[in-house]
């Protein structure tokens, strides 16, 4: 990359990150049916760009699938598991059935992010304000880190076929950073140091959601899922770490006991 032009987009993803920082803290702190709405709308944003990177268009279908996609997942919370799981998976049938192109790529994502949007509203409902920021900041460290490793550093690609832009000195930078939001958290919250190598796994799930977004706009030949943010492309693109790690806490938290906080929030939706 160019030297004169390796921070031409910085300005552009600060101004674009704070507003999401804001938007998305307020949405936490009110927790609830807030949290849920302004998540399934992020859902369905990211199932609308998602039908559109498969079928190459944005079509009215593609829309109808990421309104479809919202409306299950704030309905999935009505019921029990069971039924829960059964309205998850309504939108990737759909859509596999309807769109063209792609289909079985279609349906293993979309299954993949409507669990991961139900999950992080979940994760707010069950575990608080504190620890729900604990993922975002996560998230959000392991991306910056990444970020900035990777073009201060530079080196070795970490998995050019995929993500040519990603390097090992970037991936290893967002490990450390996860690392260090956890022991902060750890050492002022009391959740113990198990949160150490417990943001490790969430970080590196985050990337594992950036790899498995930029996999999917590889095989379709697409650079970005959309536009909608300045300095990030699409919702797909910004929120891909965070529907990882969510989707990892989601799994975690079936086989192992994960700390709560203090707070209990009332399920509203």
């Amino acid at each position: 990359m160019n030297r004169s032009h390796r921070w031409d987009d910085l300005l552009l993803r600060v101004i674009t990150g704070c507003a999401l920082l804001a938007l998305g803290g307020g949405a936490i702190w009110f927790g609830g049916a807030t949290f849920a709405i302004v998540v399934s709308m992020a859902i369905g944003v990211v199932m609308w760009e998602l039908a559109s990177v498969v079928t190459g268009e944005r079509s009215a279908r593609a829309l109808q699938i990421g309104v479809l996609a919202c409306a299950c997942l704030l309905l999935a919370r009505q019921f029990e598991s069971g039924y829960a799981v059964a309205i998850l998976f309504v939108p990737a049938v759909a859509g596999a059935a309807l769109l063209s192109g792609h289909r079985a790529v279609f349906g293993i994502y979309a299954i993949g992010i409507v669990v991961a949007g139900y999950g992080l509203a979940g994760f707010r409902d069950q575990q608080g304000t504190v620890l729900t920021l604990w993922l975002v900041a996560v998230v959000a460290a392991t991306d910056i880190a990444g970020y900035f490793g990777g073009r201060l550093i530079g080196g070795r690609r970490f998995w050019p076929a995929v993500s040519p832009g990603k390097t090992w000195a970037g991936t290893v930078s967002g490990w450390f950073a996860a690392a260090l939001v956890g022991l902060a958290f750890a050492l002022s919250v009391s959740p113990g140091l198990h949160f150490v190598w417990i943001s490790v796994l969430v970080g590196l799930a985050s990337q594992i959601g950036d790899l498995a977004e930029s996999a999917v706009k590889r095989r379709t030949g697409v650079k970005d899922s959309g536009s909608l943010l300045p300095g990030h492309g699409g919702f797909f693109d910004r929120f891909d770490g965070l529907l990882g790690a969510a989707l990892f806490m989601a799994l975690f938290q079936v086989f192992h006991q994960f700390p709560l906080s203090s707070e209990a929030p009332a399920r509203i939706f």
